[in-house]
């Protein structure tokens, strides 16, 4: 397995034992954590993150998962070419009208050569990308 990017969904599910996809994100994180694949994501996913666990009693998670990429190196700031690419894809639509912060997560995974998604975001697999549970 090579490195995986962690989206919201994934991350929401993750740390939600009420989430129905729970169970699922469970068992994806514990193959790329076995298999010490690295984990990128961006601060626009941290970001969402944050604002997603704002009021939940796994708030302090968000600020854990900022933590833990800032110093394992895996977290990425879009540049403004992303940026550009990302509103570029969003006005055509692609990945079936994915958001924009799925459209900057798509640029940035092909940026760094990533296939894999720990998340189960239908707009992943529309653009291309291997979704983990």
């Amino acid at each position: 397995m090579n490195a995986v990017f962690l989206d919201t969904v994934g991350m929401l599910a993750l740390w939600d034992e009420a989430d129905q996809w729970h169970q699922e994100a469970e068992r994806a994180r514990a193959k790329f954590k076995a298999a010490k694949s690295p984990v990128i994501t961006t601060t626009y996913i941290l970001l969402e993150c944050g604002n997603s666990a704002a009021r939940r009693s796994y708030r302090r998670a968000a600020t854990l998962f900022r933590d833990v990429m800032i110093a394992n190196g895996g977290l990425v700031f879009p540049t403004e070419d992303d940026w550009t690419d990302a509103w570029k894809a969003y006005d055509r639509g692609d990945a079936g009208q994915a958001g924009i912060v799925d459209q900057v997560s798509f640029v940035v995974m092909r940026r760094f050569g990533v296939r894999e998604a720990f998340t189960n975001d239908h707009h992943f697999t529309a653009a291309g990308f291997e979704v983990l549970f």
